[in-house]
């Protein structure tokens, strides 16, 4: 019996782009809908200065984000109570289910990170809590 051949490997070269629901464009990465991925979503975003997300939640997953360049603040935890700044060179986790919110307050840099989750669609277990957006403002 011949051996069954390991999967290919995929080269995903940048330039496609999707909107997210979290009001932030991403780098199309590696994901189920690019390559197939069965366990992990990995893309990358640019928050344009004085640019936000959403505030929302990941239902069921965990996500590590390790930011390239510039400076974001994140307002996280019950009613967005709790806040970090990260700072370039810097991992930042945030597990399953709990709410956030990433700002880049800078005026004239963007803020550029790579995220990585545990689920492998880009956008299915986004939970949106529009009742939390004012907390940003």
């Amino acid at each position: 019996m011949a051996p069954t051949p390991a999967p290919g490997c995929t080269l995903i070269r940048p330039g496609a782009t999707y909107e997210g629901k979290q009001g932030l464009d991403y780098f199309a990465g590696v994901s189920a809908q690019s390559v197939g991925s069965r366990a992990l979503c990995m893309h990358l975003l640019t928050i344009p200065p004085g640019g936000r997300a959403k505030a929302h939640l990941h239902a069921n997953h965990e996500t590590a984000i390790y930011l390239l360049s510039g400076e974001a603040e994140v307002l996280y935890g019950e009613g967005l109570r709790e806040r970090l700044v990260q700072r370039a060179g810097e991992f930042l986790y945030i597990p399953a289910g709990v709410p956030h919110l990433p700002i880049n307050r800078s005026r004239t840099e963007p803020c550029t990170a790579v995220l990585a989750r545990t689920d492998p669609n880009e956008q299915e277990s986004v939970v949106l809590l529009p009742e939390l957006d004012a907390v940003a403002d």
